[in-house]
């Protein structure tokens, strides 16, 4: 039975009613940047093989359409970007992060958002309103799982991001109330992921099915389909299905009052790898800089971090680029030899490297008494406890609660842009890079979002 003051019904009437001119300006100046941060790791995605069996698959089954797939020549239908554009800005795990659930949002929203923005002849502007509305519905959504749902083994990304893609798809469609929440629905009804797919293709395809889930909820609300009135909180829906009933009613009835892009905010990577292992990587660098420290020089690093790090971090010795995304050791690692990891160090090549499998096998994390602490893993989610011993006898301790790029100390704008380039241009070529970066720094306002996005398509030979 429908009732009014449920959470579906909350957000609906949210998402139909909101106003651009209801956003904070600076909570569109962070969807801003989330949208520029998400087109710029896409476009380096979409030379990944991940992205390119997306692109096949979608070549086999999606009609041409309207909407640009980054990075490649063909255009398809909204699905069909929404899914080749998801799989491509999750290939690199190098998109953002929102703790409100611990959820990979904007790989996900961004991609349906441009799909559906593209198809409806929407302005810049408009794209980040869309962001807005879908990005607070998810987190919103996220918080109140009291992240038991991603402590549960569930892949928040998959289980959580139809919910943005949806919302998101139907603001630029314009739906009312009623049409609104059948596209809740529909997206929650299709939603799920496990985090087995970690280390595999799995993981990156999973976030272009959940922004392709939440654009064909949209679309078919928008034709009149119908989805579950309570998807989120009925008796088989998202609560009781996924997170032991738990849905916190009161993290959704904030919507609008307060901003989710402000507080707990999102953590832009500052490198291609696992979040997990962020904290723990700045730790040791700003360590070994500080004491001029040489990797020849350190007998052993050991890093105490929350349990999560451990369950992400499985990879001791990794054998492959993807499975290196998810290894302490081999972020620590290549750290100390190349000062930051970077693409180009997700290689084969990279991890033969003797000196760098000597490096890793120096380094061991492991989950101490502190962390027992739920108020220290709330303000530190990710954070490490770093002591690294060196062959003088010398021990050097740091603690870091959140990563450089994290949402309490963000990158600058230089940081922002640069990493952009670094994406964009071997796909895109400099000129073109910087051009589209342009663009996309003036996207809030009246320019057709086709029009900005005119330079992200067509990638150069390999």
């Amino acid at each position: 039975m429908q009732r009014e003051d449920d959470a579906s019904a909350r957000i609906a009437r949210w998402v139909a009613s909101l106003r651009a001119d209801a956003m904070p300006p600076s909570v569109r100046a962070r969807a801003r940047g989330c949208l520029i941060d998400t087109v710029g790791v896409a476009l380096a995605g979409s030379a990944t093989a991940a992205a390119r069996h997306a692109r096949a698959l979608v070549d086999e089954a999606a009609p041409d359409g309207p909407c640009t797939a980054l990075g490649a020549s063909r255009r398809y239908d909204a699905c069909g970007a929404a899914f080749a554009n998801g799989t491509a800005a999750h290939a690199q795990d190098f998109d953002d992060n929102c703790y409100a659930g611990f959820v990979h949002g904007s790989a996900v929203i961004v991609p349906a958002l441009l799909a559906v923005g593209e198809r409806q002849g929407a302005t810049g502007a408009d794209a980040v309103s869309a962001y807005v509305a879908g990005a607070e519905c998810e987190y919103a959504v996220g918080a109140a799982t009291r992240s038991r749902l991603y402590e549960r083994g569930w892949w928040t990304t998959g289980v959580l991001g139809p919910i943005g893609a949806s919302m998101a798809a139907a603001w630029l469609l314009k739906l009312d109330e009623a049409r609104t929440r059948a596209a809740l629905g529909l997206a929650v009804a299709s939603a799920g992921g496990m985090k087995a797919c970690f280390g595999s293709d799995a993981k990156p395809l999973g976030a272009g099915h959940a922004a392709r889930a939440g654009v064909a909820g949209a679309l078919l609300a928008a034709h009149g389909a119908s989805g579950p009135d309570r998807a989120l909180e009925g008796d088989n829906g998202l609560a009781a299905l996924f997170n032991e009933g738990i849905l916190d009613d009161d993290r959704i009835g904030v919507l609008g009052r307060q901003w989710y892009l402000e507080q707990p905010g999102v953590d832009v990577k500052r490198i291609p790898v696992c979040l997990s292992s962020h904290a723990a990587a700045d730790a040791v660098a700003e360590l070994v800089a500080e004491h001029g420290v040489a990797a020849q020089d350190i007998e052993e690093i050991v890093c105490d971090v929350p349990p999560i790090v451990l369950a992400n971090l499985k990879y001791e010795v990794p054998g492959s680029p993807r499975e290196a995304q998810f290894s302490m050791p081999f972020a620590i690692a290549v750290t100390l030899l190349h000062g930051a990891v970077q693409l180009r160090h997700l290689c084969a090549e990279v991890l033969a490297d003797p000196a760098l499998l000597t490096l890793m096998a120096r380094v061991r994390q492991y989950s101490g008494e502190r962390w027992r602490d739920a108020r220290l893993r709330e303000r530190a989610p990710e954070g490490a406890a770093v002591r690294v011993r060196l062959r003088d006898g010398r021990t050097l301790e740091r603690f870091r609660a959140v990563a450089r790029g994290g949402a309490s100390d963000a990158l600058s704008d230089t940081e922002l842009g640069g990493k952009f380039r670094d994406c964009a241009d071997p796909v895109l070529g400099a000129s073109r890079a910087a051009a589209l970066l342009v663009n996309l720094q003036a996207m809030d306002g009246r320019t057709p979002l086709r029009t900005l996005l005119r330079g992200a398509a067509g990638a150069l030979p390999a």
